[in-house]
């Protein structure tokens, strides 16, 4: 029996004449054309797709913008507490008035003008006396807790009412002295 030789290139070409051949059951020209549309249909996709992200890319920054506007405006708006009350004592607005003025003479005058309200304060009160030293020295410091700062307010006004304009009388001094005066009468509920 003479050897039998198997021809492969043979096998080869059945296998492609039956996947490219003219009798090919597969269409590859239609396969190409979808392949291409389907190409066309992706790169149309994917643009429609660019142009909705950088729409809400922008969208997204400008309001990130009126976001940080709104943050700035509410940040830098100070908060206030409530209004001072309108029915302040008008003697005490008086003397408010003589602070804010340049010049030791007002700062003398309104350190004056708040121990004489003091005194009248403490009449009311019903604390009994010739003068102001004189009812704070009847006054209990159970019952009013400002006492030692009508005392040290007191005693620069005496410094002021015996010196005169001798009496150096520092901005920081009268401010400090003003400032017991306040303390007291905002105990008593004057202002």
């Amino acid at each position: 029996m003479p050897a039998t030789q198997v021809n492969v290139e043979y096998f080869f070409r059945l296998l492609y004449e039956t996947i490219f051949g003219p009798r090919s059951p597969l269409d590859y020209s239609a396969l190409l054309a979808f392949a291409a549309n389907l190409w066309l249909w992706i790169i149309f996709i994917g643009y429609a797709l660019s142009v909705a992200g950088l729409l809400v890319i922008v969208y997204a920054t400008m309001r990130l913008f009126e976001l940080r506007k709104r943050e700035e405006h509410f940040y830098n708006t100070l908060i206030t507490g409530p209004e001072e009350a309108t029915d302040m004592h008008p003697r005490w607005k008086h003397i408010q008035a003589l602070a804010e003025e340049t010049g030791p003479s007002a700062l003398r005058e309104a350190i004056i003008e708040a121990d004489i309200m003091l005194d009248d304060v403490l009449a009311k009160e019903g604390y009994e006396g010739d003068g102001v030293g004189e009812k704070l020295k009847a006054a209990d410091p159970a019952q009013l807790k400002t006492l030692q700062d009508a005392w040290e307010a007191h005693k620069v006004r005496n410094q002021i009412a015996h010196e005169g304009s001798a009496f150096d009388l520092s901005e920081t001094l009268a401010r400090r002295t003003l400032a017991h005066y306040e303390a007291v009468f905002r105990e008593l509920n004057v202002i």
